[in-house]
């Protein structure tokens, strides 16, 4: 998804640059940033696999719910496959030196990758709307079968919806030229042309747009449920709940502010780009490195706020590095097994 927006803004005037060493900014820039996206590469592979291990490892984890949030974790970590496309590309825009399969790839995987995060996140957010609101009806809906029939669903979806990519991008050269020194990997021109490039914007932007409303929505509901319950209940169990529930608002106020920051940019950059003005180029370009920061922000930093909101998730990742063996796993007290088994959405959201 970030080389979707990365394309379409080098795609659009490229020849503007006269710099002989092909690189859009200078090396002050440069250099930060590849810091930058080297550490969020690292939290993002190393966190979003623990979360994956940890789920996989013991067998009591194995709820519909941390099904989804390994699911997700999965597709954050797919993410990060092209950032080192990306990473060079802002270094060396041309000569492409990958080829034009690995270019329409990395962008298919990423745009695919992109979708399904964020189709987890609504429907994760609709399985707790439902957990909280409805229990009763949740215990018989919410199945595991289901659940995974859902996860399946959910990959196809965004699988095929991003298809078009594949028409979208690819390698190309301006005539005249060698290709050995201006291939780029960009939108294709006749694909722009034919609308194609807007299409395919306004769908990525639907992508996030309809949850974001939909997770407000939600969440406004699930708010309200909880401050209802916690008034009708009395005594010392109503102040633990009370209590409870304060915190679980503030996890998704959390949660909802941090998914609207870090990929609300990009989709702001794609519509700009996608219509064609290059009144403030320059800064456009700086305005699309950032959201490409914040884009790869977005997919780790689930991990980092679970270690931050959740002490059962905190115990969860102690455990799981002291028990390296898996078969240690087994010997683990009541008490023990108990702790690891709780971190449940409920600890974060």
């Amino acid at each position: 998804m970030a080389s979707f927006s990365l394309n379409i803004s080098l795609g659009n005037d490229t020849d503007s640059y006269e710099d002989p060493s092909f690189s859009l900014f200078e090396i002050p820039v440069l250099i930060p940033v590849t810091i930058i996206c080297i550490i969020l590469f690292f939290l993002g592979i190393v966190g979003n696999v623990t979360i994956i291990l940890i789920f996989k490892r013991y067998k009591g984890m194995r709820t519909t719910v941390n099904m989804y949030l390994s699911s997700m974790a999965l597709s954050d970590s797919l993410i990060f496959l092209g950032l080192p496309s990306d990473l060079y590309r802002i270094w060396k825009y041309k000569p492409y030196v990958f080829g034009d399969f690995l270019c329409k790839f990395i962008i298919y995987l990423s745009e695919t990758c992109t979708y399904c995060s964020i189709l987890h996140i609504t429907t994760l957010s609709v399985e707790r709307y439902f957990a909280i609101c409805f229990p009763l009806k949740a215990k018989v809906i919410i199945t595991k079968s289901r659940v995974k029939g859902i996860i399946l669903l959910i990959w196809f979806c965004s699988l095929v919806t991003a298809i078009p990519i594949l028409f979208l991008f690819g390698v190309e050269h301006h005539n005249g030229s060698l290709p050995e020194e201006t291939n780029e990997c960009k939108c294709i021109e006749e694909a722009a042309r034919s609308g194609l490039l807007k299409t395919m914007t306004w769908l990525s932007t639907l992508y996030f747009f309809l949850p974001v409303s939909c997770l407000v929505l939600l969440y406004g509901m699930i708010c309200r449920k909880l401050w209802k319950t916690a008034r009708e209940l009395e005594g010392q169990h109503a102040t633990t709940r009370e209590r409870y529930h304060q915190q679980t608002i503030k996890m998704l106020a959390v949660v909802v502010i941090a998914f609207v920051l870090c990929w609300l940019p990009l989709h702001v950059g794609r519509i700009l780009f996608a219509q064609g003005s290059m009144v403030l180029y320059e800064i456009s370009q700086y305005f699309n490195l950032v959201s490409m920061l914040l884009f790869y922000l977005g997919a780790s930093v689930n991990p980092i706020l679970y270690n931050v909101m959740s002490q059962k998730y905190r115990k969860a990742v102690c455990k799981f590095l002291n028990h390296s063996p898996v078969w240690q796993s087994r010997h683990l007290s009541r008490n023990d097994k108990a702790s690891v088994e709780g971190v449940e959405i409920s600890s974060f959201v």
